[in-house]
């Protein structure tokens, strides 16, 4: 990673100094529940690091939509109580996230405390990138910290603005992991390299497959947006979900991978969701008019599962089915078991945040993964080739 990190600012550039860190705090509640804290935990080594160090940390995030005015819903205060259970430094909350009192309860935060402010989001100059926002943000701190890989495509006030009004601007722990995992397998894979795409629709990750093609030495497609594929192959698809404004376009990506891009073998139906009671196992030449594909079948979770255990570097984005709903869960639960063998036997595992992040967590195999991205959006746009604006902002490091 050519951008500067936490690592590069010294002991003097942070005892006494404010250290305004950009955190991904945006974690699904159930009322003022947190009912899963990964991504405040992946935080904790930036926070802990600028803390013992005898800086006062100020903390920045977004929570949900609440469309640029203040939502009670949307409040990080039970974000604030919840990250006091995980951390030693007393916490505080501030209600406001600019102006006086916003910035004077950060000049009275004492080295080693936390300071969490309220939900960027409540701003409507947020989301715009707003310039006066931005310098309002950099009255916030004295250093600044982007540590929030899952809004780093985002170019908003707290992501991007605020870097251009205050320096130094540096990456925190968790932004560095996510780039060296990411990077380092687009730029440097041990071999072999397989990448596996899953999810509904071949026109969310167009970019991602034209990007990987001439990277990897097996692409393998499941989900959905293998129904597509079989369309452009003159397969009948039955009720499956197919676009059919990519089928022609799925048949020039056939046509250029070759024997490089891999797809289910046979394919899991059913009537419907509703009925999935009645589920089968058919080949893909075989999926009746009637039926739906929710799920890669059997045969084919075998043979991912062979090309898994074959690898050396693994990128994982997207589901093989719909997970949500047993037996449709069998094949990404396939996959994600074989990615934990291989980790095991010493491969780079790296699944690409959102519904696949997910998927890993609920097979209790997030901990045999080599890196789990904290953000869907971030690394699906990190492997399309495209420039993170809250990363391309910091600081380059020095040659």
């Amino acid at each position: 990673m050519n951008k500067q990190t936490i690592r590069s600012l010294s002991d003097d550039a942070l005892r006494g100094k404010r250290a305004l860190v950009r955190v991904d705090f945006n974690v699904p509640m159930e009322g003022t529940t947190i009912t899963d804290d990964t991504r405040i935990r992946a935080a904790l080594p930036t926070i802990e690091h600028l803390t013992s160090r005898g800086a006062a940390v100020v903390l920045l995030s977004h929570l949900g939509r609440p469309k640029g005015k203040p939502d009670p819903k949307y409040s990080l205060a039970p974000v604030a109580k919840h990250l006091q259970t995980l951390t030693r430094a007393p916490v505080k909350f501030s209600a406001e996230t600019r102006g006086a009192a916003a910035v004077d309860a950060t000049r009275t935060l004492q080295p080693g405390e936390i300071l969490l402010m309220e939900n960027t989001r409540f701003e409507p100059g947020e989301e715009k990138n707003d310039d006066a926002l931005a310098r309002d943000f950099a009255q916030l701190g004295d250093v600044y910290v982007n540590d929030a890989f899952g809004a780093a495509h985002r170019a908003h006030a707290s992501t991007e603005g605020v870097a251009r009004h205050l320096r130094p601007a540096v990456a925190g722990y968790l932004m560095e992991k996510e780039l060296a995992y990411l990077g380092g397998a687009l730029e440097s894979p041990e071999r072999p390299f397989i990448a596996i795409l899953g999810g509904a629709k071949i026109s969310g990750k167009i970019d991602v497959i034209d990007q990987l093609l001439p990277k990897v030495d097996r692409l393998l497609i499941g989900g959905a947006m293998a129904c597509t594929f079989f369309r452009a192959m003159g397969l009948a698809t039955g009720k499956s979900l197919v676009e059919e404004d990519r089928v022609d376009m799925a048949k020039a990506l056939l046509d250029r991978a070759g024997d490089r891009l891999l797809l289910p073998g046979d394919a899991l139906v059913a009537p419907s969701l509703e009925q999935a009671a009645r589920a089968r196992a058919v080949t893909r030449d075989a999926i009746p008019p009637d039926e739906a594909m929710f799920d890669i079948g059997p045969m084919s979770a075998e043979r991912f599962a062979r090309e898994i255990a074959g690898a050396r570097t693994i990128i994982w984005n997207g589901p093989m089915g719909v997970f949500e709903t047993s037996p449709f869960d069998a094949g990404t639960r396939a996959v994600a078991t074989a990615m934990a063998g291989a980790t095991a036997a010493g491969a780079t595992t790296i699944v690409g945040g959102g519904d696949s992040a997910a998927a890993v967590a609920g097979a209790g195999l997030e901990s045999r993964m080599s890196h789990v991205s904290t953000g869907g959006g971030a690394s699906l746009e990190f492997l399309e080739g495209k420039v993170l604006p809250g990363v391309a902002v910091l600081d380059d490091r020095e040659e």
